[in-house]
């Protein structure tokens, strides 16, 4: 009789310890942490690879990596609601040997914004958030041309005569920008979260400039900022969705 009555208790202690641990702390999602987001960006570099066949080099690929850094918190007051901020650069290049000189055209892109989410309620336990990041970034093309190595005093003799053998010129674009996101956030446990996203960028601002701010006209209008990305990430902190 005691072991039945032992056994009574044991099952039910167990069973109300489970029920406990599956029972959520908080109503909403809550918390928030930073992270490591890597991502692949897929820019529209047909206007440049038209340049570079018509002179003879390999075209830029078709997507790049970037690297950089997000964080977020999920605000107490509006539920399910979350804002933070982020930050992106990454870049790809070309370049060819043509007899001693060496020609390189590098595409970079970087820029960075505040980040406001939505979490859908209707999911429990990962978090499915839609939502935008507000910001300003950077487009620069990099071009050189030049052959063997420079040297201190010569670079100054070339700057006072006006004259050498090398090229280089860059062009940049600085844009505004609206980015409206998915993300996709795993809790691998309450201090870490695995992410996976997609985006697109939609900037604002064609204006180009040239070196040291010098106007730059004829740019072709589909070169631009906009631009499709994939992203992951790692996140540390508190999370509880």
């Amino acid at each position: 009789m005691n072991k039945f009555l032992i056994l009574a208790i044991v099952i039910n202690f167990t069973a109300l310890t489970f029920s406990q641990q599956q029972k959520k702390y908080f109503d909403a999602p809550f918390g928030g942490g930073i992270g490591y987001v890597p991502a692949w960006y897929f820019p529209n570099l047909a206007p440049i690879n038209v340049e570079l066949r018509k002179i003879g080099m390999d075209e830029l690929s078709s997507g790049f990596f970037s690297s950089g850094g997000a964080g977020f918190i999920y605000l107490g007051f509006v539920k399910n609601l979350r804002v933070g901020g982020m930050g992106f650069g990454g870049s790809v290049s070309t370049s060819k040997v043509f007899g001693s000189d060496t020609k390189e055209v590098i595409y970079n892109l970087s820029g960075g914004g505040l980040t406001v989410e939505y979490t859908l309620p209707i999911i429990k336990d990962i978090a499915l958030s839609l939502g935008a990041i507000l910001g300003a970034g950077t487009l620069r093309i990099n071009f050189y041309s030049n052959s063997g190595n420079f040297t201190w005093q010569g670079t100054w003799e070339e700057f006072d005569s006006g004259s050498n053998d090398s090229f280089s010129r860059s062009l940049k674009n600085s844009y505004w920008s609206f980015t409206p996101t998915v993300n996709l956030d795993f809790p691998l446990n309450r201090f870490i979260v695995v992410r996976l996203g997609v985006g697109y960028q939609l900037t604002f601002n064609d204006d180009w400039t040239a070196d040291n701010d010098r106007e730059l006209l004829g740019v072709p209008s589909d070169l631009n900022a906009n631009v499709f990305f994939i992203q992951s990430g790692l996140f540390i902190g508190f999370f509880s969705f």
